[in-house]
């Protein structure tokens, strides 16, 4: 478990938010959101604050079919300056989408380890619970040739690169 990665921020009640540049900050909707097994959603943001800088959410925008709780929202300021926020604001919209028929294995059931199914407010990252290491035989990173700029983080310093 990795609970001292992330700490608990509550403003008072009608007091704003101020997210500042290069700040992540973890959220989420005061509606709680109940999929059926055969709709998906999609969380978008809003564009006018999109164009503030601000980023509704970083990588998780995908609702599964079967999810129920609060939508942790992955809020980041790309901007150079701070970003107001405050409670009840919209900076977010829902797109639900009707699948040709129910999902085989919905968010909650027993055979899809949905770690986030019930949520209720902001919840921090529970990947460590899904966290298996496994060893690879041989050369385990295949990335970008050295021609081409790149080189493998644990390249030796003084292993020659290609810059510019």
């Amino acid at each position: 478990e990795q609970a001292d990665l992330t700490r608990l921020v509550e403003p008072d009640d009608g007091e704003a938010f101020v997210l500042h540049p290069g700040e992540f900050v973890l959220a989420s909707t005061y509606e709680r959101v109940t999929l059926a097994d055969d709709l998906a959603g999609r969380l978008e943001g809003k564009s006018s604050l999109g164009r503030l800088g601000l980023i509704a959410h970083s990588t998780a925008g995908f609702i599964d079919p079967g999810f129920s709780g609060h939508i942790t929202l992955e809020l980041a300021n790309l901007a150079p300056l701070p970003i107001v926020l405050w409670p009840g604001m919209k900076i977010g919209q829902l797109a639900v989408f009707e699948m040709s028929g129910p999902a085989e294995h919905p968010y909650g059931s027993a055979v899809r380890g949905s770690r986030y199914q019930g949520q209720r407010g902001p919840t921090a990252s529970r990947s460590w619970q899904n966290f298996h290491r496994t060893s690879l035989p041989g050369r385990y990173w295949k990335g970008p040739h050295r021609s081409e700029g790149l080189t493998h983080p644990a390249a030796s310093a003084d292993a020659p690169t290609r810059r510019g």
